[in-house]
């Protein structure tokens, strides 16, 4: 797990250097006279670090003098938050990941044309520091079950799903290939089924919506100290927020799903008993997951109850259609999978959206950057709410990913650290094991 979580086999390190090489060769252009005709108030190519540094979400670069470059305001994303990452994990071969990454928009010029990383003549470079990175790692649990752990894009701000590549490699070796699609299904599940399987042409079989007794008691309004004692009635009000994520599995997409509880040591026989009912109630099953304690064996219900979804054909559709405006698309997501009742655009976001659909991008699925804790882009607001206003601050363009980008609430791309944070507690013994990372 150390040598996972801790460099693995280079591929952020990798993403991290052509990210930057980009934005190298971006202010190089400008420096060595601009031909392309840059304007340095409109790039939107920002560098990147493997390092929560809220320090560096906004700097002033370019100074000391005419020799060091064109002063300007720049910042940082974390590597997990470029774009990079995205058209990574979204690439089906080599080639097509240069001709994503010479379609990513840096910029704009005086008069408004995007420039991109083709212009800039960066693709070829920028491929060749990922020509490893693009092939998927194969490793193994502690029974010698193979995975393909391969990619890692913010499940915010990007589609948050493993790559295109390892997924079908996976479908190619195996009878049955499960795949992780970030959290929730108004944000996992939305991105992977609307933005991955509609790139990539898969048609999942069946779904699984993990759960645990202790999110759907804090859904419910027990405070984080008390999760641990039974509270029926908090667990009731707390499951409609589950229920939703069902429904919409089921009805938006048409897709065969399972409840999966990821059971802890203190959920009771009555808790797991009143969440099976409510959902057996909705025509699906849950099954117990108890391999953190039990590996492989403690997932044989599940595997069984996955594997009979599996054999009867299913209706999978998309929540919404590419030909329609950005912002119907927008309005179309908030609407029948968070249950909003309006979405609200800033002035900025309707500008930059009317923008996107004049220069030719208004085709492009959506990726939504919005709170995982909440349906609505306000992260205290839990349970299952209706007809509140999601509000759209700004809207990106992701073109070598091939999705339009909308911020919502207080989404950032590069985070900070907290007040603790876990690099206090990593060490390293003398015989070089490392301890604290988990």
């Amino acid at each position: 797990m150390e040598d996972i979580n801790l460099h693995f086999t280079g591929d952020f390190h990798a993403v991290g250097a052509a990210n930057n090489l980009l934005a190298a060769l971006l202010d190089n252009h400008i420096q060595q006279g601009n031909a392309l005709g840059i304007d340095p108030k409109r790039i939107t190519w920002k560098r990147c670090v493997d390092m929560n540094d809220r320090q560096l979400r906004f700097v002033v670069d370019g100074l000391g003098g005419k020799a060091n470059g064109t002063p300007r305001e720049d910042g940082f994303d974390i590597t997990v938050a470029s774009e990079i990452m995205a058209v990574l994990c979204l690439s089906n071969n080599l080639m097509d990941l240069k001709q994503r990454l010479s379609r990513i928009v840096v910029g704009y010029t005086y008069t408004g044309t995007p420039v991109t990383a083709g212009d800039l003549k960066a693709q070829g470079a920028m491929t060749a520091l990922l020509k490893d990175a693009i092939r998927p790692n194969l490793v193994q649990t502690l029974e010698g079950t193979p995975a393909l752990v391969h990619g890692g894009p913010f499940a915010n701000i990007a589609h948050g799903c493993n790559s295109v590549s390892a997924t079908k490699l996976a479908l190619s070796l195996s009878e049955y290939t499960v795949t992780e699609a970030g959290f929730g299904a108004d944000l996992g599940a939305e991105k992977f089924l609307d933005i991955k399987c509609r790139v990539a042409g898969l048609h999942p079989s069946a779904v699984v919506i993990v759960a645990t007794v202790r999110a759907l008691k804090y859904n419910g309004g027990v405070p984080k100290t008390e999760l641990n004692v039974e509270n029926l009635e908090a667990l009731e009000r707390g499951l409609p927020n589950l229920l939703r994520h069902v429904r919409n599995i089921r009805e938006v997409y048409g897709l065969p799903c399972v409840v999966a509880i990821n059971r802890f040591p203190n959920d009771t026989e009555a808790e797991l008993g009143l969440i099976a009912s409510k959902c057996r109630e909705l025509g699906v099953n849950v099954a117990l997951s108890e391999v953190w304690a039990k590996g492989g064996v403690g997932g044989e219900s599940l595997a069984r109850e996955v594997l009979r979804l599996s054999q009867n054909p299913n209706h999978f559709r998309f929540c919404y259609e590419l030909d329609c405006p950005l912002q119907e698309k927008i309005e179309t997501i908030a609407k029948r999978i968070y249950h909003a009742g309006q979405v609200s655009f800033l002035p900025a976001a309707a500008k930059q959206l009317a923008e996107l659909e004049a220069i030719g991008y208004g085709n492009l699925p959506i990726c939504v950057a919005k709170t995982q804790y909440s349906f609505t882009d306000d992260q205290s607001v839990l349970g299952a709410p209706e007809g509140f206003t999601i509000t759209v601050r700004e809207v990106k363009i992701s073109a070598g990913a091939g999705f339009v980008v909308a911020l919502t609430g207080s989404i950032m791309t590069m985070p900070g650290l907290p007040k603790s944070p876990a690099a206090e507690r990593i060490d390293v013994d003398e015989a070089g094991k490392i301890t604290g990372l988990f």
